[in-house]
């Protein structure tokens, strides 16, 4: 069984939705984002998602688009953020999911990128621009060393494109939000709801809700009808406006437990 999989077993035995907290790798610094992750578990995050930098993320939004900047601009990139979570888990036992595009793990080398992901202690991975029928090379490989995959399903999604995304999906069930790109909102459509019973009425996967959701009477709301709430501008916002500030880590901490408490609460 996989950390993840632990982590949704444990947390249903405690009657708890999960939080699930976004930052970007090496944004500011590989330096910030491991010291960032153990501070993302410390104040009550259940699953890290790292975004690995790329120069053309069209699923996010300015903010995220921006910290992938501010990283490649760094030189970060696979190599080094291996490195990174190989470190970490000299320190923490919290499941780990890379949300990444196609073109770093085409270049790097499927098979190669699965491989060194899972050495590292990766568990999980989400392609934000594969879609399952395309996916077939990965999820060979990760079946293969036990990495999840974990695909979106979107607002437009037919309940045939939904089989299809809980078939291929392992660990959980991304469903985005909203239409469009990733960003901070002020509330979200109350359709949401339905979608998500639609997705939990043809498998019994666990479905998280990302893109949108940015504060806590949003995350609370959220987490009363999904198994999981990903927040991710919100974090990255902070982390941008505290750039040269020696607070950053604490400020992050801050939000997080907020909309930690918001989504346990429920």
């Amino acid at each position: 069984m996989s950390r993840i999989e632990n982590k949704w077993k444990e947390l249903r035995k405690k009657n708890l939705k999960a939080f699930i907290a976004f930052i970007t790798a090496g944004d500011p610094s590989l330096e910030y984002t491991y010291k960032l992750v153990l501070e993302l578990e410390k104040q009550g995050a259940d699953i890290v998602e790292l975004g690995i930098p790329f120069s053309d993320p069209i699923a996010d939004g300015p903010i995220i688009q921006a910290s992938s900047g501010r990283a490649i601009e760094k030189g970060v990139n696979l190599n080094k953020i291996f490195h990174l979570v190989k470190d970490l888990r000299k320190k923490t036992d919290i499941p780990i999911v890379f949300l990444s595009y196609y073109n770093p793990i085409f270049h790097y080398g499927v098979g190669k990128f699965v491989e060194d992901a899972t050495q590292s202690g990766v568990d999980g991975v989400i392609v934000a621009d594969l879609p399952p029928e395309e996916a077939k090379e990965i999820k060979m490989f990760s079946v293969k060393k036990g990495l999840d995959t974990i695909f979106l399903a979107a607002p437009t999604s037919s309940t045939q494109r939904l089989h299809k995304v809980a078939e291929a999906s392992t660990g959980f069930i991304y469903c985005v939000s909203v239409a469009g790109v990733t960003g901070v909102r002020n509330s979200l459509a109350q359709s949401l709801k339905k979608r998500v019973e639609d997705i939990k009425k043809i498998t019994d996967k666990p479905v998280a809700v990302g893109f949108g959701v940015s504060n806590s009477k949003t995350a609370e709301w959220v987490a009363s009808f999904a198994d999981g709430v990903i927040i991710g501008s919100a974090i990255v916002k902070i982390i941008q406006d505290n750039l040269e500030g020696k607070d950053l880590v604490n400020k992050v901490g801050e939000i997080v437990k907020g909309l930690a408490s918001a989504v346990h609460r429920v």
